[in-house]
């Protein structure tokens, strides 16, 4: 554990943010009546205000269990096991309006004199619900579902985030069991409205998902991805229990999530799909431009336009070729091109089978635990596996992502490795992304995070795309850096896994600002990369589905590097790189600009 760095207090006018917010929901939500003053306020010592800032956050947190019970188990708060998350327009507007009076009463409080740390969570905390508030006006919860992600995928995941301990454990997973038919209705009676009012995914990308649904949907019970937990007993669990919970639960598969799925197979074949829209890009949604500059600010942190984030990737990608041109001439081939053909059918970067493409990933975040301490002044308490994504997912997955630990410790962090296809998938990539998903990437910042000390709950677990995946992809160069990549194809995957992202950055803002089609996304990547075929399409439909997402990782790269360039330059012989990832890690996530100024103010301090 650790004590977490003072940091540099950004503005944040909290009654200006507010009047924002009215602005913002006007029309669409009612706001919450402001209560007047009382007409002779006490004036509270700052032990006082600190102790309600402070009760504050751990409501606001409690909420966020009580109304996300999924999420909550997956941290390992069992206090909503056998609940799912109400997805009603009512639980939608409920859940606005809770977050309206959490910002007055965030008003209310005044920070002066508190400790930084604690003015600091004020602002953040303000501006993520500001960010709520101002994201409500594009109704994301009238499309659910895409082949990427969605609550009939979810559901099913949900197993891999569970202990099963105790007899009270199972009993709560049948009772959640119970209650997906509710969830699959309050599912689609958004989607009808969203239909309604043009608010749909592409439809080639919703016929993925009826195969998807269609799939579980024909399992038996036994053989379901709801089952599972049937599959291994603690042996503190009798004999006469374990007969009563497997036909429970088998009967509660059979009954209550079979039939939902059939049903919404059906649904999404008769009506969604049919009503999908042609054209990919966000633009083409109401209020699509708007909404999308919206994600773009979201995902990046930053003020930067679509337009401007399409150019830098346009001259990264050109970076990046020129490295990888140099790498494969020194290995004999004229081009990347010819390059890209003989790496396809070299059949010594491609693994074996599924289980070597996991040994390699293993192989490589084992050779980099042990350089950890010579960049790091503290490392996560919290282990680290490498396991297969699940089958029922892998086709339309990305090749690996990483789910954190419980913070009970029970359950690990997790890099998921896609082994579909596994032979047809290059080895090249495999140790950039091992750095990226498990250390000095994902598992290494998450974990930290989660066990930082002296912070509100919410600043352990925030998420914000551009420094955690900023973040991911400067581990993958930190590993450059130390020594590793020796073998020139593995060093040709980091600059591939580089431009990559690269990549996002152009085609991404092309296809949700500039009108381009999907076929422009593709041919794009096969000009620029050697990526394989099952990436490069899984990888295409993903930044359709999910508009600006994959924007921040090369965003948050770029500012890590620079904020390091800034130290370095100004600090010359005094500076410390250990210290320096320390000042970047040890806050928790931050928002890019907000970053910028911790490390400025560390930066002044070491001058000092």
């Amino acid at each position: 554990m650790r004590d977490t760095l003072a940091p540099v207090v950004f503005e944040v006018h909290v009654k200006t943010l507010l009047s924002v917010v009215s602005f913002v929901v006007a029309g669409c939500f009612p706001l919450v009546a402001q209560q007047a003053p009382p007409a002779s306020p006490v004036r509270q010592t700052e032990a006082e205000r600190s102790k309600v800032l402070s009760a504050l956050f751990a409501e606001i947190w409690d909420d966020r269990m009580k109304h996300s019970p999924e999420y909550a188990s997956a941290l390992g708060d069992k206090r909503y096991n056998d609940q799912l998350t109400d997805y009603s327009v009512q639980a939608v507007n409920a859940s606005l309006a809770r977050g309206r009076a959490f910002l007055e009463r965030l008003g209310e409080i005044d920070v002066t004199g508190l400790a930084p740390q604690e003015v600091l969570s004020r602002d953040l905390m303000v501006r993520e619900l500001t960010d709520e508030q101002e994201g409500a006006r594009y109704k994301e919860w009238e499309m659910p579902v895409n082949q990427f992600t969605g609550f009939h995928t979810d559901l099913p995941r949900m197993v891999d985030d569970l202990s099963f301990d105790t007899v009270k454990d199972y009993d709560d997973y049948i009772a959640r069991l119970k209650k997906i038919p509710t969830v699959f209705s309050q599912n689609m009676t958004n989607m009808q409205l969203g239909m309604d009012e043009r608010r749909v995914p592409p439809a080639y990308l919703l016929e993925k998902v009826v195969t998807q649904t269609e799939t579980l949907a024909a399992q038996k019970p036994a053989d379901s991805p709801f089952a599972r937990p049937l599959k291994k007993f603690p042996a503190s669990i009798g004999a006469a229990d374990q007969k009563r919970i497997s036909a429970e639960m088998l009967e509660a598969i059979s009954t209550d999530v079979l039939p939902m799925y059939q049903r919404f197979a059906k649904f999404l074949k008769a009506q969604y799909v049919p009503a999908g829209r042609k054209d990919p890009g966000a633009w083409a949604l109401p209020d699509g431009d708007a909404y999308y500059s919206f994600r773009v600010r979201q995902s990046t942190t930053t003020n930067k336009t679509p337009a401007e984030i399409h150019q830098v990737g346009l001259d990264e990608v050109k970076r990046d070729e020129a490295e990888m041109l140099a790498i494969v001439r020194k290995l004999g081939f004229s081009d990347i091109k010819s390059f890209s053909a003989a790496l396809k059918t070299n059949p010594k970067e491609h693994p074996a089978s599924r289980e070597a493409l996991l040994d390699a990933y293993k192989g490589y975040i084992a050779q980099m635990e042990p350089k950890l301490p010579g960049l790091f002044g503290t490392l996560p308490k919290a282990k680290l596996e490498v396991v297969p994504v699940p089958a029922f997912i892998e086709k339309d997955q990305a090749a690996a992502y990483y789910n954190p630990p419980s913070l009970d410790g029970k359950r690990p962090g997790r890099v998921y490795v896609n082994t579909y296809n596994a032979t047809e998938r290059s080895l090249a990539p495999v140790e950039t992304v091992s750095y990226h998903e498990g250390v000095p990437g994902h598992h290494l910042q998450i974990a930290i995070s989660q066990e930082l000390t002296g912070l509100p709950q919410f600043r352990k677990n925030s998420y914000y795309t551009a420094y955690t995946e900023g973040w991911g992809l400067y581990s993958e160069r930190l590993g450059k850096e130390i020594g590793f990549f020796q073998d020139p194809y593995s060093d040709y995957g980091r600059l591939e896994g580089d431009i990559w992202r690269a990549i996002r950055l152009v085609v991404d803002t092309g296809v949700h600002s500039q009108h381009w089609t999907r076929q422009q996304m593709v041919d794009y990547f096969h000009d620029h990369s050697a990526i394989d075929e099952t990436n490069v399409q899984a990888e295409v439909d993903r930044y359709i589905a999910w508009p600006g997402q994959a924007l921040g990782y090369k965003i948050g790269q770029l500012k890590i590097l620079e904020l390091r360039k800034k130290a370095e330059t100004a600090l010359g012989p005094k500076f410390d790189l250990k210290a320096f990832h320390d000042v970047v890690l040890d806050s928790g996530a931050l928002p890019l600009d907000v970053l910028e100024r911790q490390v400025d103010t560390w930066i002044a301090a070491q001058k000092r």
